[in-house]
């Protein structure tokens, strides 16, 4: 396995610009007309963000251990035994690897996806369905790093609005990290014969918030890339987004990088998305 590292606008990769018209959006604009004074104000406070933050990324593609990996949910009792966590060693150890807890068990267990070389399980009903069919995953990380913090914090300091349109400048900044990473996993999947589709975080559907210290460690990314994970399983620096794809040998998956919240059947009407944050970073 080899994790591949980066900042974005150094060493070739390039360079994160945030979509403004998509800032302006987390700011509860939404096509009107904005102050020509507090344009001018956002614009500044867009160009320091993408001045002062230049994010860092890391990827890498892992084989799927079909033998570990579970694709549908046994019926309680379906396998003749007493309960789903009778049904084999493989089983049991999903249990107490990824809920160790017994009453999780007496619930019957659920879908996971195992991966090769590492001991991450993803699991869920929601990331099952995506990585359905895939040949191999991807996880990827991303974040603007503690400089994001410091400047939040600063502009706060300054003032609420500034510290409120400087949040959703950064938020608008991760995400378009989010997307270069997920485009550079896509055209390397392309030079390998293979197609993705999109990225799906923890918190998504049913994969839980809990699988991201695991995921972050099979990354290094504490080390790396300076993120962490708070005891609620928030990442810390916040505008920072972990994401999972899927590899496939059919010609096509719908594998273009897509921005996460264009694919949400909420965006419209996300309240995360109004305040200036997502539920991605």
């Amino acid at each position: 396995m080899m994790v591949r590292y980066g900042r974005l606008g150094a060493g070739g990769a390039p360079d994160a610009r945030l979509d403004r018209s998509e800032a302006l959006r987390y700011l509860g604009y939404t096509g009107q007309q904005v102050d020509e004074a507090l344009l001018t104000r956002f614009n500044r406070l867009a160009d320091e963000c993408e001045k002062a933050i230049k994010p860092v990324f890391a990827w890498s593609v892992f084989g799927i251990d079909e033998k570990r990996s579970r694709w549908e949910a046994p019926e309680p009792g379906a396998t003749g035994t007493l309960n789903a966590c009778d049904t084999g060693l493989n089983a049991v150890e999903g249990c107490s690897a990824v809920s160790g807890t017994e009453a999780e068990c007496e619930k019957g267990l659920v879908p996971q996806v195992a991966l090769e070389g590492c001991d991450l399980v993803l699991e869920g009903n929601s990331i099952a369905e995506h990585l359905r069919g895939a040949c191999k995953v991807a996880l990827m990380a991303c974040t603007l790093g503690a400089v994001s913090e410091r400047e939040m914090r600063k502009h706060e300091a300054i003032s609420v609005a500034d510290g409120v349109m400087f949040g959703a400048c950064c938020s608008a900044l991760v995400e378009a990290a989010a997307n270069i990473t997920e485009d550079v996993i896509v055209r390397f999947a392309h030079d390998m014969g293979l197609s993705t589709n999109w990225r799906f975080s923890p918190g998504y559907g049913d994969l839980p918030l809990n699988v991201q210290p695991a995921f972050l460690g099979v990354l290094d990314a504490r080390r790396r890339l300076g993120i962490s994970v708070t005891s609620t399983n928030m990442l810390v620096p916040v505008k920072s987004v972990t994401a999972v794809l899927g590899l496939f040998n059919e010609p096509d998956n719908g594998g273009e990088a897509r921005d996460a919240c264009a694919v949400c059947r909420l965006r419209d009407g996300c309240e995360l998305r109004k305040r200036g944050v997502t539920c991605h970073g």
